[in-house]
């Protein structure tokens, strides 16, 4: 008898040392559905998905794929049996080409032996038009955007014939834009007979694109549902066993002096481009300025010369009146300036240390974690415990791999560190990037916690329901300046939006 299953993933179990990350999962997908795996960060959604592209082993469990039980050992089986996994982090090599990307491995070759690239771009080209890609199989991986980076880990998928795709959050590094246009993407290749596995914690996405959806918590399936039966209340309590708060509840701003001014400041990115362009910008000790804007409007760029990481072509940076512009990252550091970064890989950890290490970047030269230039590892681990404790950083114990934790709890580490040491100033660049409703809730409030210790808090995020939420204030960014200051209850993501695609653009202080 024909199963009504493409895949069927039974009583799944996956073990590491210490942990089970899968206990006893079942997934069940259907011919040309969009199928979404929810859970926290942590809960075992990648894992689950890593078993069935072949790249861990099962403990106990069977695969079956078109109703016949199969054994996937490794990736290039997962291929083979039309199973394509689209990564979180993308496997690219950065100077080839888009084709030379897609082929690798699997190359085309001429009756000489050589590789035939030009059939390639060709057959590359057909299937970018038919699912609608629009890409380039000549541009080299560098010389794209991040969003049509992802598009061509789909075509790779596509290229080896797979029928079955399994994207892991695929929108956690995605422009409002074009998680959009990815939307539309998934849509097409549904209608073109695939059938898509959606991993994310992302309720508006899943309301928006999903048929049905399967829920673990803490490596447990708790059910699925059809998503046309649901709603993003209910999903989020199936997702982290309790109600979830979705409108942060704080107080009225109280700001007073001045923290931060930056007078006309001026910064070019990596290949001399001015991406700030004269920028002027003040953030008061108890308030939370947002800065909403495109991706690539220079806000970046604005961080990394706040931060030390980028030299201030012209401009200056003052932080309680004391001149910090092109200082050191350690000096502005101890200066008063906490700093979660947008990429938490490049910027935010080592990922070979340990989880406890990485709590004490900021801090381990100095007292009670180094006594002459020697670290005590005892306190170095106690307070990583405190840490771990309070951001409820889901590890096996603090002296784990940051590499071996998931991208939420690896967030909520950093986040966890920084906020510890009370900066003046905190940066938050996309502090809830990759994390789960439950995770968001609970940083919200540290960050609103922060200014009502008197902080000021600079947030940076493409999230418009986050910088309407969080925020006191809204500083609007296009092309490296400020284009408008406003109040989020005089605003709506609709003129925000208008704002930062530089229609309407008025200068701060004119709204």
């Amino acid at each position: 008898m024909k199963s009504e299953y493409v895949i069927e993933m039974l009583n799944i179990r996956k073990e590491f040392p210490g942990i089970v990350a899968n206990d006893n999962i079942t997934v069940q997908l259907r011919k040309g559905e969009i199928h979404a795996l929810l859970g926290e960060n942590g809960a075992g959604k990648s894992t689950l998905m890593n078993v069935l592209f072949g790249l861990y082993q099962p403990e106990a469990g069977e695969i079956k794929v078109k109703g016949k039980q199969v054994e996937i050992t490794n990736p290039n089986i997962a291929n083979d049996l039309g199973i394509g996994m689209v990564h979180q982090h993308f496997m690219l090599v950065e100077p080839f080409t888009v084709t030379q990307n897609i082929i690798l491995g699997s190359e085309p070759k001429t009756k000489t032996g050589t590789i035939n690239i030009k059939k390639a771009e060709k057959e590359i080209q057909k299937l970018s038009d038919q699912y609608g890609l629009k890409v380039d199989p000549r541009a080299k991986i560098r010389d794209i955007s991040v969003g049509m980076q992802q598009r061509v880990e789909i075509l790779k998928t596509l290229y080896r014939g797979a029928e079955v795709l399994i994207f892991d959050e695929p929108t956690a590094v995605l422009t409002p834009q074009e998680i959009a246009e990815l939307m539309e993407i998934m849509r097409s290749l549904v209608k073109e007979g695939k059938s898509i596995i959606l991993i994310t914690h992302k309720l508006k996405e899943i309301m928006e694109a999903a048929d049905r959806c399967t829920v673990i918590r803490k490596g447990k399936g708790i059910g699925t549902v059809e998503v046309a039966n649901t709603n993003p209340n209910e999903l989020a309590s199936l997702m982290v066993g309790r109600e979830v708060s979705f409108k942060t509840d704080k107080k009225p701003a109280q700001p007073k002096d001045v923290v931060v001014k930056i007078e006309d400041l001026r910064v070019k990115d990596s290949r001399k481009v001015d991406l700030v362009k004269g920028l002027s910008l003040e953030l008061r000790a108890g308030e939370i300025v947002g800065i909403a804007g495109i991706d690539g409007n220079g806000q970046t760029e604005l961080i990394e010369a706040i931060t030390g990481l980028r030299k201030a072509e012209a401009g200056k940076v003052l932080l309680n009146g004391k001149d910090i512009t092109n200082l050191t990252p350690r000096k502005i550091t101890e200066s008063g300036v906490g700093h979660i970064p947008q990429d938490r890989h490049k910027f935010g950890l080592v990922l070979d240390y340990s989880i406890g290490e990485n709590i004490v970047l900021q801090t381990y030269y100095q007292a009670p974690f180094s006594k002459h230039k020697i670290l005590d590892y005892k306190k170095i681990y106690s307070k990583a415990n405190e840490i771990i404790k309070e951001y409820d950083v889901r590890t096996p114990t603090e002296f784990t791999k940051a590499r071996a934790l998931s991208g939420g709890n690896q967030q909520k580490a950093i986040i966890g560190r920084e906020i510890d040491r009370s900066p003046d100033l905190l940066i938050a660049a996309q502090p809830t990037r990759g994390l789960d409703v439950g995770a968001i809730e609970f940083i919200h409030k540290k960050l609103i916690e922060e200014r009502d210790k008197g902080r000021a808090v600079l947030l940076i995020s493409f999230e418009l329901d986050e910088i309407l939420d969080v925020s006191d204030r809204i500083a609007v960014m296009f092309d490296g300046q400020i284009v408008a200051d406003l109040k989020p209850e005089d605003t709506n993501e609709q003129e925000l939006g208008l704002l930062m695609a530089g229609s309407k653009a008025q200068k701060a202080g004119e709204v």
